[in-house]
Parts: structure tokens; sequence; C-alpha cells
């Protein structure tokens, strides 16, 4: 695998009071066992479609198309959706765009998630629109903020070029049945790619609302779901559940929410290229879990800037959180810091060192320092960064997520209470005169 988890320190037995107890982990573990051998039947019996897009291959082909007509009239594609319709592209993106533009030869994606007007007008005088291409992604085809977003830049588009034109630059994901977005798109003759109506937004990742971003970026698309077919499979083929990944994820964190009150869970990446996949995470696990009056509340924090921050509050404050540490090997890694510049006695732990040296120091020191606290504390070791370790990442949360849903016995694929600030909003909005 390209990652390796450790649990150890999670327990009782490494950190004392606040770690778990072995009798409370083994009763959920028992619980998993059959949760684990019934992903394994939805999987063969295509029950749960999300267990079975690892191995697709037939819906990449229409998806390369549509982003080599973007990639040859688009200089900026701005990629339109929220939460899940969002939050994996851009983690997908991050891989490769460290935030000072694209890998050469392909196009600058900006992902536009919210409805502020100011950040959208800022959008008109920083891209040539003659140059712009636009992705709106909604499963439901009736996402009221990507409409609002995708209507005002049809309308500026249009202002530049020939409707004719239009299908070479705007394209559109969505579910395969009647809906706003789909009525737009067939008015407009915009190529349409079919959302999976069984795959849900936020374990939508490595399908193509995950991947069409990922192929103008220049991802290597097979690799992604290659290293999510490796985690599947890895948890899947496992004679116990103590076996596989995932379902000792969950029965930890189940378990320490219900043994010793812990009811937040940081996942703190030393790697600036996971913090979008925190920001992933934290709608996965949040939207999933948090139903009559379960779940565990998400927090994304980040390595090294949240020691700055957090960590006071981590190591010092209340005993109510678990954290999972994820870590690459980063020692030798960057440029050296020249020592003529920092002749200093006070500093010569710094002089003649890497940067990666510093980051790889301070990742293993705060995990250690979590532990020696008491601290629950699971470590996430990368070998490397790359498509495979990524898709094997996703896989692996979502199928943590699944199986702590199990335990909480909540259905981790709807989220019902969030439907009545919709309905509440388009309330107010009908007040205001257009």
């Amino acid at each position: 695998m390209p990652f390796t988890i450790d649990h150890a320190a999670c327990f009782a037995s490494a950190v004392g009071k606040g770690g778990l107890d072995d009798a409370t982990f083994e009763r959920s573990l028992g619980t998993l066992a059959p949760a684990v051998a019934g992903l394994a039947q939805q999987r063969d019996d295509g029950s749960l479609p999300l267990l079975q897009v690892p191995d697709q291959s037939d819906d990449l082909g229409p998806l390369r198309d549509v982003a080599g007509t973007l990639m040859e009239t688009c200089s900026h594609v701005v990629v339109l959706g929220t939460g899940g319709s969002s939050l994996g592209g851009q983690t997908l993106n991050a891989l490769v765009d460290r935030g000072f533009g694209p890998p050469a030869g392909r196009p600058q994606l900006i992902f536009l998630d919210n409805v502020d007007p100011d950040s959208f007008s800022a959008l008109f005088t920083s891209v040539d629109l003659s140059r712009l291409g636009v992705i709106a992604i909604s499963k439901s085809g009736g996402t009221a903020e990507t409409l609002c977003q995708f209507a005002i830049l049809l309308h500026a588009l249009l202002r530049e070029i020939d409707e004719a034109r239009l299908a070479a630059r705007v394209a559109v994901i969505t579910e395969p049945k009647e809906s706003p977005l789909k009525t737009l798109a067939e008015r407009f003759r915009l190529p349409t790619l079919d959302h999976d109506t069984g795959v849900g937004g936020r374990f939508s990742v490595l399908t193509n609302v995950g991947l069409l971003p990922a192929c103008l970026a220049g991802l290597d698309l097979e690799a992604l779901r290659g290293g999510a077919a490796r985690v599947l499979e890895d948890t899947l083929s496992a004679t116990t559940a103590a076996g596989a990944g995932p379902a000792v994820g969950a029965a930890v964190s189940i378990g320490l929410q219900r043994a010793n009150g812990v009811t937040q869970t940081i996942l703190m990446p030393y790697l600036d290229r996971l913090a979008h996949f925190g920001l992933w995470y934290r709608q996965l696990w949040a939207e999933s879990l948090g139903k009559d009056g379960q779940g565990t509340t998400p927090i994304r924090a980040m390595g090294t800037v949240d020691q700055h921050s957090q960590l006071q509050l981590y190591l010092a404050g209340p005993w109510d959180k678990m954290f999972s540490v994820l870590r690459m090997d980063t020692k030798s890694e960057g440029r050296r810091v020249d020592p003529e510049l920092l002749d200093d006695p006070r500093l010569d732990y710094l002089a003649g060192r890497r940067m990666g040296d510093l980051l790889d120091a301070e990742a293993r020191a705060t995990a250690d320092t979590l532990i020696r606290n008491g601290r629950p504390t699971r470590q996430i070791l990368i070998e490397t960064l790359d498509e495979d370790t990524l898709g094997g990442l996703f896989m692996h949360f979502m199928l943590e997520t699944i199986l702590a849903a199990h335990l909480l016995e909540v259905n981790p694929f709807d989220q019902p209470a969030v439907e009545e600030g919709k309905v509440l909003a388009r309330e107010y909005l009908e007040r205001i005169a257009p």
C-alpha cells in the first residue's frame, strides 16, 4: 500500500486515560465484521455503485473528449459547484497546482463554490472572457448557487462569443433526468456528462465530477482509480475486521466517542498539497454521520501552521479530541539553509539543514508530543504523494465513514437536515424584488 496507518497511540495502553480500552474496541470490531462482508456483497451485486467506480473505464473516453475540447479553446476553466461537486476536484487539482498556476500547457482551474458577489465580480476583471471555459456541476441539476453562477457566466460568455461556439467552451455534469441545469444544457446544445445517479456528491470524487478537473490538470486518471481499487480490495478481502484498515479506523473513532467522550476528530496533514483533502474529508464525515444526535465534529488543521494557532488547545485543552497526523518523510528534500547567512550559535539547529528536514522534524515532534500528553493519535505515513496514493486515501476515508455510520446506525448517504435551510432561503429570496 502507498501509505501506512498506525493506530497504536489511540489506545489506553499507549496514552493512558485518553486512549481507547481494548474491550470497547473489540466490541466495535465485532459489530463491523458483517458490515465489511456486506460491502463486499454490495460491490458484487451493484447495490452500492460507489464500490464499482474504481474498476470502471468506459466513462473515461467521453470525459477526455470534453477535456480535450476545453484545453484547445481555454486558458482558464471555471468549475462551478458546491460541496461534493467542488471539494474533490479542488483536492485533485492541488496535487499539481501549488497555488502558483497549473503545469505547463494546462488551463488554470478556478473553483468558485460560493456566491459572494465580490469574489464573482473579481473574476470578470481577472480573466480573458474570450478564453474562458466553464464546467457546471450539480447532481440534482437544481442547486441554487450553481444555477445562479452558471446563468451569470453564460450571459457574460454570450456577449463575447457566438452561441454556436458555446459548446466548445462550456460543459455540464448532472443526472440524466429533467432539471433546470439539464434544460439549460439542452437549450444551448452543451456537452453533458451524466452524474452517476447512485453516487452522492460527497462520494463522487472518483467519478467524472472529480476526474474531469483532474484530466484538465493532467493527472493520471487510471492511477487514481487504481489506488482506490487496491484499498477497496485490501479491505473487502480481509479475513477479519481487524485486517481491514477502514474498519479499524471506524472502530477506534466511534469507540473513543462512546467510551471517552471524544466528540471531535482532527485531521492534520503536514503537506500543503493535502490542505484541500482535509476540507474534502470534513464534508464527508460531517454530512454522512451528523444525524439523529449522532456523529463527531471533523476539523481540518494544517501542519506546521496550526502548531502556532491550535496546538496549545490540543495539548492542554479538553480531552474531547482524536488526532490523525498525515505526514511524509521529507528529510533531505527542498532547498538548503545557507549556514553563512545564519552565522549565529542560536540557529545551529537550522544552519545547513534543508527545509524538508524542518518539516519532517516538526511533524514527528507534534505527533510524539500529542502522544506524550495522552491524546489519542493515529499516524498516517505516506511514501509518495501521487495519484495512486491520493486515490487510496479517498477510498480509505470513504469506507471508514460508511463503516462508522454502521456503528452509529445512521444512513451515510442522505442529508435530510439541510433541506430546511434551502426551503427557507428560497422563501427569503422570493421576497426580494428582482
